[in-house]
């Protein structure tokens, strides 16, 4: 194996699963395994590194490379998520890390740890080659991009002083310089509890979760006819997930749906929330069995402006790829979003396929991993 894709290995073999909510002891938070290697990794190489906390158990590593022009350089910020979606359905062993031809499989190996590989790698040449032309750069190893983007938008506060970021995503290499954004809260219905022999002496929190549910999807409907974004496409409403009662034998005195918005362009995350609750309390007027809940991701959509940057970044993936990549828009959420909001230009751009990420046998592509470790080292030496 090449060295990153040596390093690809090592990261795809530390377990680094996202617990998406769910209450674990800081000692057995997703990323802490994956956090410590990195800084080992740094110190080994006398690459500087700081740890940004972010909630128990749950840090961001902050590394950097001075250019040795100084402050006659700019910053740049590379952005890599250390976490990962869960493992569940997967058919191949997760976390040993199989190579087929030229692809390497394993949970987190698109998504994105062949990004982080490759940066690891571009961010170890400049200490070591210390251009004099190159840019200087912070890479950002972030925590909780997988969920609640809390680590991104710890590191949106932090004083970097960056006049660009390029985090990594699975983009095929292509430059994306917008995406739709999200909000996601939890409905919940509350009922009267009874035998359900005699379930006339009760209120069924389904039935009455039903009529919130045709209301959404009315909702969702319009939305997807609605004027869409010249890139994007319309917003969009989708309710994922529900649950309720106790029992098939007990009338259910409680139901719950988690809720999906995904925001273009122009709209704002916490608006499109509060438009959700004037369609219910229009409909159900003065019903107490109502509960919305806060969201836990407001993220918003990114639309950067790149013209200061296209060319440059072209030029960079051309100089290794041989083609010119094209500036697109992306369905999916990224830690741009919360950078992008703190006005700081950002461009989306990583190996692998958007097909592959958290799919049952997740893969990538060794040769855009090396693609893409040769660009990002460029980018340091174009932007300077």
């Amino acid at each position: 194996m090449d060295d990153v894709t040596r390093l690809l290995s090592d990261l795809v073999s530390i377990p680094s699963v996202n617990p998406m909510g769910r209450m674990v002891a800081p000692s057995q938070s997703g990323e802490s395994r994956l956090t410590a290697f990195l800084e080992s990794w740094m110190h080994a190489r006398g690459i500087p590194s700081r740890r940004q906390p972010v909630s128990p158990g749950r840090d961001n590593l902050l590394a950097r490379f001075d250019s040795p022009a100084g402050t006659r350089r700019r910053v740049l910020l590379f952005d890599a998520h250390q976490d990962t979606v869960p493992t569940d359905g997967m058919t191949i062993d997760p976390f040993t890390p199989r190579i087929e031809g030229r692809r390497l499989y394993g949970r987190g190996s698109c998504d994105v740890k062949g990004s982080l590989a490759a940066m690891l790698w571009a961010l170890q040449r400049l200490h070591r080659e210390r251009p004099t032309a190159a840019a200087s750069v912070i890479l950002a190893c972030t925590v909780d991009e997988e969920f609640t983007h809390t680590g991104s938008s710890a590191l949106a506060a932090f004083p970097h002083q960056a006049g660009l970021a390029v985090v990594a995503e699975p983009t095929s290499l292509e430059l994306v310089a917008c995406h739709k954004g999200a909000i996601r809260w939890r409905i919940r219905t509350r009922g009267v509890a009874c035998h359900s022999s005699t379930p006339e002496r009760g209120i069924n929190a389904i039935y009455r979760m039903a009529r919130v549910v045709e209301t959404l999807e009315q909702y969702a409907n319009e939305l997807a006819a609605s004027p869409p974004d010249p890139i994007l496409g319309p917003p969009t409403l989708s309710v994922g997930r529900i649950e309720g009662g106790q029992s098939v034998n007990i009338v259910p005195d409680w139901c719950e749906i988690e809720i999906d918005r995904r925001v273009i362009p122009g709209e704002h995350p916490q608006s499109c929330l509060e438009e959700v609750g004037r369609r219910l309390a229009g409909r159900f007027a003065g019903a107490e069995w109502i509960e919305m809940g806060a969201p836990w991701v407001n993220m918003p959509a990114l639309s950067a402006r790149l013209e200061l940057w296209e060319e440059p970044l072209k030029e960079a993936v051309r100089s290794v790829t041989g083609r010119t990549p094209q500036v697109l828009g992306v369905p999916f959420g990224t830690d741009a979003g919360p950078l992008g909001a703190s006005g700081l230009p950002c461009v989306v751009l990583g190996p692998g396929d958007i097909a592959q990420a958290h799919t049952r046998d997740e893969w990538i592509d060794l040769d855009q991993v090396d693609q893409a470790a040769e660009i990002y080292f460029q980018i340091a030496l174009r932007l300077g």
